[in-house]
């Protein structure tokens, strides 16, 4: 490595799946960056020894993907989003200083502005499922745009209601098997649970009780149109996929590192959507 090269990586075990070296490769490229973006397989009891050596192994920067971002959260400077959602996803050092955040609150929330212009203006009832660390980055993302209900439905109730305590009085919990009454009157829909990802066995929700101005939500992106955002699309319904919220997250981690705010283009999804394979089996109903 070269004094000019910057270098920043994904932290994760495993990390061979992970598609941030192809999102911020190819922006290296367009921009003409002399840098390199690296995956680095650590396992969860190396963890805090690879985040001190960080600086050391040459890198700027880096994502933290699962095991570890609790882990990156305890061993960092956090800001004030990182600690709400618990969990850190993009380190990189102010000076010497290792700083984190989470960049999955306005990964989601840039994504929705770009596929529902207009989402949020008078936005009354939105419906999250799930209640893991994406479902808190998206109702801590949707709470900083004013939306003053959220019901959160979730296969294991206590975890809803966790969420409940920890978010404010606007969020209520509700029990899994209300999912379908529970979407009268609400504006958005919000898939953060695996379910409609290959391998993982389909959403069965009724999108029929959704308005005409609804929008649906899915941060699934593997396959790109999940059977959700398929049948969403069906009703003619607006829709933001999970590809567009990978890509818009990426967005601030290379900005800190290589000092360019990239753009999210076609060309580049359409890069993602062919490394994932999207296009074939087809998911529509």
């Amino acid at each position: 490595m070269t004094g000019s090269l910057r270098a920043a990586c994904v932290i994760g075990w495993p990390v061979e799946h992970s598609r941030s070296p192809l999102i911020h490769n190819y922006w290296l490229k367009h921009y003409g960056i002399a840098g390199e973006y690296r995956r680095e397989a650590v396992r969860a009891e190396d963890f805090a020894a690879f985040i001190a050596s960080l600086a050391g192994r040459g890198y700027v920067g880096a994502n933290v993907t699962v095991p570890h971002k609790e882990a990156a959260l305890a061993l960092s400077a956090a800001d004030e989003r990182a600690r709400a959602v618990g969990a850190a996803n993009t380190l990189w050092f102010d000076d010497t200083r290792l700083r984190s955040t989470n960049t999955d609150v306005e990964g989601f929330l840039h994504n929705l502005d770009a596929c529902a212009p207009g989402w949020d203006r008078d936005v009354g009832k939105v419906v999250v499922l799930g209640a893991g660390g994406a479902a808190r980055a998206v109702i801590y993302g949707l709470i900083t745009r004013g939306v003053e209900k959220l019901v959160v439905l979730n296969r294991t109730a206590p975890r809803a209601e966790m969420l409940r305590r920890q978010f404010s009085a606007r969020v209520q919990a509700a029990d899994w098997d209300e999912r379908d009454r529970a979407l009268a009157d609400a504006a958005l829909l919000v898939n953060t649970t695996t379910l409609g990802m290959r391998g993982q066995g389909d959403l069965h929700i009724d999108l029929g009780r959704l308005g005409a101005d609804s929008v649906v939500a899915d941060l699934v992106y593997v396959p790109v149109e999940t059977p959700l955002i398929a049948r969403a699309k069906a009703r003619g319904l607006r829709t933001a996929d999970g590809l567009g919220m990978l890509l818009y997250q990426a967005v601030r981690g290379f900005a800190l590192w290589f000092g360019k705010t990239p753009q999210v283009t076609a060309e580049l999804r359409a890069l993602l959507e062919a490394d994932i394979g999207a296009r074939t089996p087809s998911t529509r109903p």
